[in-house]
């Protein structure tokens, strides 16, 4: 539990450290850093549940999207100042590292096994946002064509 907890407190972080980065203004730092301690809760949630990293990353970025779309509403923000730092937490630095000592060192087989476990974890997450995006945009454009009426 101890382990859970320190995870979520360096996602938190990890996300309130891009979003300073990012120069995003006071009033939106904490919504983009909840973001990413909501992103990895949910990572760590479907992966207890289900293992694997596409399944995971996949779900985790879908809520972010969602979590991202609905603070960006109500702080009046571009949803991308949300998403970035957002995603953050579940991008696969360790694996993408770790591809590229193997390519190095010419060590194609851990390049390999590195380098699949990085793209799963990078289409997890393209793949997580784009759903996200273009179901919400469908929704969006549903509620306006009825708002009309």
């Amino acid at each position: 539990m101890t382990d859970i907890i320190i995870q979520l407190v360096t996602a938190l972080l990890g996300s309130l450290g891009f979003a300073l980065l990012f120069q995003l203004r006071k009033g939106l730092l904490a919504a983009a850093s909840i973001g990413g301690l909501i992103n990895w809760a949910v990572y760590l949630l479907v992966y207890e549940l289900l293992g694997g990293a596409f399944i995971p990353c996949f779900v985790a970025a879908a809520v972010a999207v969602v979590y991202c779309e609905v603070s960006a509403r109500v702080l009046k923000a571009p949803v991308t100042l949300f998403l970035v730092p957002s995603v953050v937490p579940s991008v696969p630095g360790s694996a993408l590292f770790y591809t590229m000592s193997g390519i190095v060192r010419r060590d194609w087989a851990a390049a390999k096994d590195f380098g699949l476990k990085t793209a799963e974890f990078t289409l997890g997450i393209a793949a997580g946002i784009c759903l996200a995006v273009v179901v919400f945009s469908i929704v969006n454009s549903i509620v306006h064509r009825l708002q009309k009426r």
